[in-house]
């Protein structure tokens, strides 16, 4: 379904005045864009079915994987292994936080394949 508007062509889940997202229909009779005031009537969600999900990445899927004797490849960084003392690591960088924090750093021993954690 969508609304048609001089500005946006839009599902119903957004403001076809300013685009931003409109808030679920609640026990109200108007559905109110928080952003410009649009109204739109409740009765149009009818037969409309919104759903939502959350997924959380778990740290050990971020992580590279390695079969047995299977030899790591990537940068090196100069840093010493806590559980070998070899003094090189292999590692790799990921974004696991908001845009604004730094990212993560996840390393990886070629000697014994221990696994570190550095959020930076």
């Amino acid at each position: 379904m969508s609304k048609k508007s001089s500005n946006f062509v839009t599902d119903l889940e957004f403001c076809p005045t300013c685009g931003t997202i409109l808030p679920l229909p609640g026990m109200e009779d108007y559905v109110t864009c928080k952003l410009c005031g649009f109204k739109i009537n409740v009765r149009e969600f009818d037969g409309v079915k919104i759903t939502s999900s959350i997924v959380f990445n778990r740290p050990e899927i971020l992580l590279p994987e390695t079969e047995e004797g299977e030899v790591s490849s990537g940068p090196l960084a100069d840093r010493k292994c806590s559980k070998c003392g070899n003094e090189k690591m292999i590692y790799t960088t990921r974004q696991t936080r908001s845009a604004d924090e730094g990212q993560t750093v996840f390393f990886t021993c070629p000697n014994c394949k221990s696994q570190e954690i550095e959020y930076s």
